[in-house]
């Protein structure tokens, strides 16, 4: 299969973004912080052209690094892990790929950590649809680093620039976003 053009890619993920994902209004978000605009990305990543982006695009932005698996905190990473997972077996460089719950399950196997199974010093890059503090990458980090698994960098669609950046700093991790709030505002 081949993948549109970076650029390309990013215009209609932006588009799609701005025409469906992106609502003014008052809110609350899960920072507790209350917001003029949402962007809701898991509306664009939860469809077949957004999931398809969005992973191209990721997939993109980590190129060869030496990675074993992408993943991030539920619900935001949930769609966009799912479509990594399939585009990058389709273009011959499967990586795992895994969803960090916010606290173990108590029953079954009782796993924070879901998906095929990470060896300590594996080095992963997680995702999500949106950052405004960074708290869920953070919590996410935290997880990883407790099992022994290495993480350094995290990617979000769009970063909120409400301090994201600086506090995944303060925890180890560097971030990316393919988008900014700025460009929907």
């Amino acid at each position: 299969m081949q993948t549109p053009p970076l650029k390309e890619a990013k215009e209609k993920l932006r588009e799609l973004l701005k025409q469906e994902a992106f609502k003014k209004g008052n809110f609350v978000l899960s920072s507790g912080k209350t917001s003029s605009y949402y962007l809701d990305g898991r509306i664009i990543t939860l469809t077949p052209e957004g999931a398809y982006l969005a992973a191209s695009i990721i997939l993109d932005m980590v190129g060869s690094e030496d990675i074993q698996a992408i993943g991030g905190p539920t619900l935001g990473a949930d769609p966009i892990v799912g479509a990594v997972a399939v585009l990058s077996y389709l273009k011959g460089r499967p990586l795992k790929t895994f969803i960090v719950r916010k606290s173990a399950k108590e029953h079954g196997m009782q796993r924070q950590i879901e998906g095929p199974a990470l060896a300590k010093d594996s080095k992963v890059v997680l995702v999500d649809d949106v950052a405004t503090t960074g708290q869920a990458l953070i919590e996410a980090k935290e997880v990883l680093d407790r099992a022994g698994i290495k993480v350094d960098k995290a990617i979000v669609i769009v970063d909120r620039q409400e301090g994201a950046a600086g506090n995944l700093a303060q925890a180890g991790l560097e971030l990316e976003s393919i988008f900014s709030v700025k460009e929907f505002l």
